[in-house]
């Protein structure tokens, strides 16, 4: 995994729990969507302004690999890291640790930039996600 230039910490509350008392697979899908997000809002990129183009961000593929559980009020700090190729796609790595270090979890996902018109990937959604950024490092495109 990469190094991540954004974190964001959440608490584990009681709902998100399963019936073995630790959080429930689908949560650790919701911490990762919600640091991605606040990452490109943190990078400058405005959902508004990606629609107003026509442009959407879209998963294709997600992995998760759990290493250790989490529980009830446990705190958890999530990275997020973007990887480039030259292709349509990149990857964002997700890396999910207790605050003493403890590896929870490790979430990659390959994603793409949707022309919302032609219902296609953009060739280069690297170049168009620069383009709108404040802040292209968080994104990995310094």
């Amino acid at each position: 995994m990469s190094a991540a230039p954004f974190t964001m910490r959440f608490t584990v509350r009681s709902y998100e729990l399963d019936t073995n008392h630790h959080v429930a697979s689908t949560v650790y899908l919701q911490y990762t969507e919600q640091s991605r997000f606040a990452c490109g809002q943190a990078a400058g990129l405005s959902p508004d302004r990606l629609l107003a183009d026509g442009l959407g961000p879209v998963n294709l593929e997600t992995t998760l690999r759990f290493h250790a559980e989490l529980r009830g009020e446990d705190e958890v700090d999530v990275s997020c890291a973007f990887v480039w190729g030259s292709g349509k796609t990149h990857r964002v790595e997700h890396v999910l640790r207790k605050p003493d270090g403890t590896l929870v979890a490790e979430v990659t996902s390959v994603s793409g930039l949707l022309d919302m018109r032609t219902r296609r990937l953009v060739a280069d959604p690297a170049k168009e996600l620069r383009a709108r950024a404040a802040d292209p490092a968080l994104l990995g495109l310094a």
